[in-house]
């Protein structure tokens, strides 16, 4: 009879259970409706324009940062990390690039529609791709530092999934993660903010609000700003007397940004839901042409 690994420190099997289990719930709800996003991009010709090629960019991120929770979910059912020390660093890396490449290409979403809506032009290909691979490698930039010895990665306090180890605080920490901050959470969301305030301002003179130019920007701030907050706190205090369990929170409620971004860029695209639609029932969009609008 194989014996269960014992249960993680300040953590109750139930605890453990129920974290693993919305883990899980997060990975598979996103992963569905991002890979959704996906597959209608691929397949509904109408859907493949520049703007919708943002959204599939945000889909993809998101698809990775779901699976970095369903990998987090397995191994909190066994109750210990299997993959070793070198697996915890991809877990790391991989958790980071896909959770910034996110944030920045949700960053570029605003900016196009921001061209779109207040002067009336539209990005081209060749300038959408260049948008995206920069967020991507940009990302991949900040997420690779703590490899290279910039910041660290390490368990969280589950110890069943890894992330950028905040337990120390030390120079080498507050310095990565100021910088990583700035550039990737800060001047994503002064983006968004400006492009959904002259957005707001150019429905609110028409008398005609095609979407709740907030959402985007509220989602932003509800899933990843307890996470950014934990961090920065972790900067100049000591935050291990915060139970274990607690500190899960933040990153379980940055875990669910996948599903809400789909509700945000995909499902809540009027268009795009219709393009869905068509993928999964075959009946034919009745606009002609599908563009970046919201209801």
């Amino acid at each position: 009879m194989v014996t269960p690994h014992p249960l993680p420190e300040g953590f109750t099997e139930i605890e453990v259970f129920s974290l693993g289990t919305a883990l899980l719930v997060e990975a598979l709800l996103g992963l569905c409706l991002n890979g959704l996003t996906i597959l209608s991009f691929r397949k509904i010709k109408e859907l493949r324009t520049p703007s919708n090629l943002l959204v599939v960019s945000v889909a993809l991120a998101d698809c990775g940062i779901c699976i970095n929770a369903f990998i987090a979910a397995f191994s909190s059912f066994l109750r210990y990390w299997p993959y070793g020390s070198q697996g915890c660093q991809i877990h790391g890396f991989c958790g980071f690039l896909t959770a910034l490449a996110s944030i920045n290409c949700s960053a570029a979403v605003a900016w196009d529609r921001y061209h779109h809506y207040c002067t009336r032009s539209r990005l081209q290909w060749s300038t959408v791709i260049s948008m995206i691979v920069f967020a991507w490698l940009f990302a991949a930039f900040w997420a690779v530092m703590p490899l290279l010895g910039w910041g660290e990665y390490d368990y969280e306090p589950l110890r069943t999934c890894c992330t950028l180890d905040y337990s120390k605080g030390d120079r080498n920490y507050a310095t990565y993660l100021f910088s990583m901050a700035t550039f990737n959470f800060l001047v994503p969301g002064f983006i968004m903010l400006t492009a959904y305030q002259s957005i707001h301002q150019k429905f609110r003179k028409s008398g005609n609000y095609k979407f709740n130019t907030g959402l985007p920007l509220k989602t932003l701030f509800i899933c990843w700003g307890p996470y950014c907050l934990l961090c920065s706190y972790a900067a100049v205090e000591d935050v291990m007397f915060i139970p274990a369990k607690y500190r899960m929170i933040p990153a379980l409620v940055a875990k669910a940004a996948p599903t809400v971004d789909a509700f945000v860029y995909a499902l809540g695209n009027e268009n795009y839901r219709g393009g869905i639609w068509q993928f999964l029932t075959g009946q034919k969009i009745e606009k002609a042409e599908v563009d970046n609008k919201t209801k």
